[in-house]
This record gives C-alpha cells, sequence and structure tokens, in this order.
C-alpha cells in the first residue's frame, strides 16, 4: 500500500512555528514515527510553499497511489486549482488540519478541497496524520 502525505505553505516551520497551535515537533520526526506506526505501508512525504507544486505532486500520486494525506494549510482557504486536482484524481483524499480551523479565523472555517476529499480530520494536531492513515487501511 502507497500513501502520501502532502503539507502545505508554513509546514516546514512545525516545531517553531507557533507551537501553542501547532506543536513542538517538527514534521520530519514526526514522519519517522508514522513510518515506525505504519511499517507495511509505503509513505511519502511532500512539502511545498508553492501552490502549483502541490497540484503537481497530487496529479503524480493520483492516479497510483492508494491514498492521499493532504493538509493543503493555507491553501486549503483560498484554492480552486488545489480542489479541482483532488476532483479530477482516483486516488482518495482525506484533508487533514492540525489545528481546529474553526476555532480560528471566520476565513480558515471554509475549505474548498473539503467537498472533494474522502474525508476530513480537523484539531487533532499531529495525531490526525494517523488517522488518516489508518482510514485507508482495510
Amino acid at each position: 500500500m502507497k500513501i502520501a502525505i502532502i503539507n502545505g505553505p508554513n509546514l516546514n516551520l512545525l516545531g517553531t512555528r507557533e507551537p501553542e497551535v501547532y506543536g513542538s515537533t517538527s514534521f520530519d520526526n514526526y514522519f519517522k514515527e508514522l513510518q515506525e506506526k505504519f511499517p507495511n505501508i509505503e509513505l511519502s512525504y511532500f512539502q511545498s510553499n508553492i501552490e502549483g507544486e502541490i497540484i503537481s505532486k497530487i496529479q503524480e500520486v493520483g492516479f497510483s497511489y492508494h491514498g492521499i494525506v493532504l493538509n493543503a494549510a493555507a491553501y486549503s482557504h483560498t484554492s480552486v486549482g488545489i480542489a479541482d486536482a483532488v476532483k479530477a484524481i482516483q486516488t482518495p483524499v482525506v484533508e487533514v488540519h492540525i489545528s481546529n480551523t474553526f476555532a480560528r479565523e471566520d476565513f480558515r472555517h471554509h475549505s474548498y478541497i473539503s467537498k472533494n476529499a474522502q474525508g476530513i480530520i480537523i484539531g487533532m494536531g499531529l495525531k490526525g496524520y494517523q488517522l488518516a492513515i489508518a482510514s485507508f487501511l482495510p
């Protein structure tokens, strides 16, 4: 089973960016934990601050992987292009947000991606990625 984790803008700063919201663990360290927790799954990880690169990655894995865990971060609230990429592929997508977006600014209450996602996990911290991966298991 192959699952891609795709993270959007500023998530490369996890561990240092607003630790009161996002925690103090870097995603690289957390990714190693996920690999240990799911040894029978081929996990890949991609992060970009550039919208077009995220779209290209979704298209690249969207017809050959078993699942995509997508945290498009701020692009969730602004990118019709990423939403269209999710809609255009065959691979199911679970949208993840580390923080509870509904407890934050009003503009974060809407996601263009959610309508095309298989599911949404919001506000569970980094554990949301683990839950998303588990949702693809039989």
